[in-house]
């Protein structure tokens, strides 16, 4: 044969081949022959069509390898894992996995070899593998995930690897979470294994409660522990999740104590608790270590509220909670009633979720996020002004009752400050209100403070540095909408008015930015307003800023980190 490509020549002495089709029989001569007629169809100009692309041939190209491959067709190759032979073709298996193309095409000695042993596959996740690279499906299940997803990551088939991960990113559970996260950080999985922790981190106060916590090393509960984004109520909780963690295995862990209560945030716990609790447990009273992380938080507690933020050691910052995917509530309301509708908006898939509802009916109501939890504070229930408070746990999808206010209120204003949560003036159904008080978390309690210099409902509230500030408001007394504004410094427990606004502002919306408060629309009697205005403690001036295009009242608005 010469060095170029030989040439298969048709005579009317070749064997015959047939086309067979369902409109025609014809023999290859007789095609060749056709052929040659000179009959040249006449063409258009500018008739001609985009390229001609058949969706369906390379499914089928997949299909006619595939049943190749099972009637051993064409193979060039076996692979061999434990007892299991498959017989493939190298330029699919190289096509589809980047393992076997480095060894196909780089000189190793396996591109050369018929047979090729796989020490390491699974031979079930070996032979699944084969399966969808010729036919792009398999099934993730819980009996074969275990073993698929280390083959995947082995042979580099990524979207095997990326299902499984999918598959156990689903099968996530507190019992679960620590297993699959270390799962994830055994075989490389990144992203599986920052979701799992993440959940974890999410779900600690259910995670602490099964076998994988309490079974976990000291080293990896004390890293667990220390993290940032716990989310918890109280750090009393993760207190109690690290003695639990002792208890279980008391003679092997209690010389463990030191050791985890140097990542627990004593400092940050609710001192009767400390004295009572912790203070009493044995392990910590024989432990001289532990004594000094007990004098830390006593001394912390003792602090004024304007010095703690200037004690500061690892222990006394507070965690900042990772939380769920960034979401917008949207709380009761009237439609044209009060209502107990709850919705959310998930900013990722860009929809509207219904959430579990409100366990009563309630408008214009106060609405503060805090360690976590959605507060709902007071507001008009259809009938009366409520007291009422319902909390929502973004974890559970539910809603709990919390203590009552002193007074009823609805078109107030609510803020957090130092870990409390603030409810300002407001309207009881017979007058506006002068009077705030606020809800001490850790004591679960509402308790009084002095009262602003003027009744303010459809106030708006914002803090900065440190300070509540009271914007604005309508007088019931005077039947005057407010320009004046005030601030409450909760370490005398005083309200002080600071410059007026510039114009009188009723149901306005306030935010702050940069330090500077800002105060948004609202109206002045008959007049709704479209002007903004930001107030700067330093220079105690307000400054008019850019209108808005459109006035507003009783406007919601919040600020966007960028």
């Amino acid at each position: 044969m010469s060095g170029t490509a030989e040439r298969m020549s048709v005579s009317s002495t070749s064997p015959t081949v047939f086309l067979q089709s369902a409109k025609f029989k014809m023999s290859g001569v007789d095609i060749l022959s056709r052929s040659n007629l000179d009959v040249k169809p006449k063409l258009l100009c500018g008739r001609e069509k985009p390229v001609y692309r058949h969706a369906q041939h390379t499914n089928k190209a997949f299909e006619s390898l595939n049943e190749m491959r099972r009637m051993g067709l064409l193979c060039d190759v076996c692979i061999v894992a434990g007892k299991q032979e498959l017989h493939c073709h190298k330029s699919v298996l190289a096509a589809c996995s980047q393992y076997f193309y480095a060894m196909f095409t780089n000189e190793m000695s396996e591109s050369k070899m018929k047979i090729i042993t796989l020490q390491e596959i699974d031979p079930v996740a070996l032979s699944l593998l084969i399966d969808f690279v010729y036919t792009s499906e398999i099934h993730v299940t819980e009996d074969n995930v275990q073993t698929l997803l280390p083959a995947a990551n082995i042979l580099q088939v990524t979207e095997v690897r990326d299902a499984c991960c999918d598959f156990l990113q689903a099968q996530l559970h507190p019992s679960n979470s620590l297993g699959i996260r270390d799962f994830a950080d055994l075989h490389a999985c990144q992203d599986l294994y920052n979701y799992a922790q993440t959940y974890t981190e999410q779900h600690f106060t259910e995670v602490v409660h099964y076998d994988e916590f309490l079974s976990m090393g000291v080293e990896a509960v004390c890293k667990l522990i220390s993290s940032d984004r716990l989310t918890v109520t109280s750090e009393e909780q993760v207190y109690e999740a690290v003695m639990s963690w002792v208890n279980h295995n008391l003679p092997a862990r209690q010389d463990c104590i030191e050791q985890l209560l140097e990542n627990v945030r004593l400092p940050l716990m609710n001192q009767d608790y400390i004295v009572q609790k912790v203070e009493e447990e044995p392990l910590v009273k024989a432990n001289s270590r532990c004594k000094d992380y007990l004098i830390e938080a006593m001394k912390y507690h003792l602090l004024k509220n304007e010095q703690k933020p200037l004690y500061k050691t690892p222990r006394t910052q507070p965690r900042n909670p990772i939380g769920l995917p960034k979401v917008l509530l949207v709380i009761g309301g009237q439609a044209p009633k009060a209502i107990r509708s709850v919705e959310c908006y998930d900013f990722q898939e860009e929809r509207w979720y219904q959430l579990a509802e409100m366990p009563s009916r309630r408008c214009r109501c106060g609405v503060a996020v805090l360690n976590g939890l959605v507060y709902a504070v007071g507001g008009f229930n259809g009938s009366l002004r409520v007291r009422s408070i319902d909390v929502y746990d973004p974890l559970k999808d539910t809603w709990n009752s919390c203590p009552s206010m002193e007074a009823r209120r609805s078109t107030l204003g609510v803020a957090v400050l130092n870990g409390n949560i603030y409810a300002v003036g407001g309207f009881d159904g017979a007058a506006g209100l002068d009077s705030a008080e606020y809800f001490d978390v850790r004591a679960g309690m509402w308790k009084s403070m002095s009262n602003m210099s003027t009744r303010r409902s459809s106030v708006g509230v914002g803090v900065v540095g440190g300070l509540l500030y009271a914007v604005g408001g309508y007088d019931g007394a005077s039947r005057s909408c407010l320009s004046s504004v005030e601030f409450y410094n909760p370490v005398f427990d005083t309200w002080t008015l600071v410059a007026d606004m510039s114009c009188r502002r009723s149901g306005a919306g306030v935010g702050v930015v940069d330090g500077l408060l800002y105060a948004v629309g609202g109206h002045d009697g008959p007049l709704v307003r479209k002007s903004v205005e930001a107030y700067n403690p330093e220079t105690n001036t307000w400054t008019a800023i850019a209108d808005m295009h459109m006035s507003r009242r009783n406007a919601g608005n919040t600020t966007v980190q960028t």
